[in-house]
């Protein structure tokens, strides 16, 4: 039931940022990343904080340093794929992130199966086929900067999995988010982009609160319970099913379309992601987490210890 409850919370953030795509898509330009991001992660920082306001001062020391690492990272995780998504479609930015399923095992150091790189090979040749959807050319630079934003999630994944004295995952997720809004917010300023800010319709500041309080507060708090409770790479796997549902939201609302070529990539990327799920959740298929967790199961039970993953 745990594994299950931890699964069921994954897929719920795979929605969340498959649907953030477009949001940022309809929100986001070029020339305002920086301080489109600041407001983001400014805007979520003071509501978690709020909602967390009687426990600021239990935030333990190795919290602070673990939040402001993770946070770091998730920096360029969302400066790069917001760019990203500004040069090229939702769809293919979605489907393009997967690439992470195939990232993250590799920096966990061991314990996959040897089948788990077939479906991975899959989802690389299917998002390689995605990205030639108009014609065999090199990737456009929104393609490479989704395709890194993917690298560095999954390094994302792997620091989480690895880091120890995570007492309180929402004091965690508050650091993480003050990290963000600090380091986009400078370098808004020094480019001027309060400006870009300032030209918001009603409507982008609608999806930058979705994105703020859906896409930040929740997805990342969930995320980073969840992955405390499995292993990198099965975490790495639920989310895999985020290209499904950017995807089908980017069709379905804002009426993109995929040339036959782009449709097989997809294809693949999707079934490769689903099969490699599938051979990971095998029965003595369980990774370790990377060195310096220890020999024991990243599993963990109810009261915090380690046990058995089956």
């Amino acid at each position: 039931m745990t594994r299950f409850r931890v699964d069921l919370a994954l897929l719920a953030v795979a929605a969340v940022w498959g649907s953030s795509y477009l949001a940022i898509k309809e929100s986001a330009v070029p020339t305002g990343v920086f301080g489109f991001l600041a407001v983001r992660f400014t805007l979520a920082a003071v509501l978690l904080a709020v909602l967390m306001a009687r426990r600021l001062r239990r935030i333990t020391r190795a919290e602070l340093v673990s939040g402001s690492l993770f946070g770091v990272i998730l920096a360029v995780i969302c400066i790069t794929e917001t760019y990203g998504v500004t040069r090229t479609s939702a769809s293919n930015a979605g489907l393009i992130m997967a690439l992470t399923v195939v990232i993250t095992p590799l920096l966990a150091r061991g314990g996959t199966p040897a089948l788990f790189y077939v479906p991975a090979a899959m989802v690389v040749l299917g998002c390689v086929l995605l990205t030639q959807s108009g014609g065999f050319a090199p990737p456009g630079a929104g393609d490479a900067l989704i395709a890194l934003a993917a690298v560095v999630r999954a390094l994302h994944i792997t620091v989480m999995a690895r880091r120890p004295g995570i007492v309180d995952p929402a004091a965690v997720t508050l650091v993480q988010l003050c990290t963000v809004s600090v380091l986009t917010a400078v370098p808004a300023a020094m480019l001027g982009q309060s400006d870009a800010v300032l030209d918001m319709s009603l409507r982008q500041w609608a999806l930058t609160g979705y994105l703020a309080i859906a896409c930040t507060v929740f997805a990342f708090g969930l995320q980073v319970w969840a992955v405390r409770r499995s292993t990198p790479a099965r975490v790495a796997l639920m989310l895999g099913t985020e290209p499904v549902w950017a995807v089908l939201i980017a069709v379905g609302l804002a009426g993109e379309s995929l040339t036959m070529i782009g449709l097989l990539g997809a294809a693949m990327v999707l079934a490769g992601t689903q099969w490699g799920r599938a051979v990971e959740t095998k029965p003595g298929a369980c990774a370790p987490l990377p060195a310096g967790i220890g020999a024991r199961s990243p599993t963990i039970s109810r009261g915090g210890r380690w046990r058995s993953c089956r």
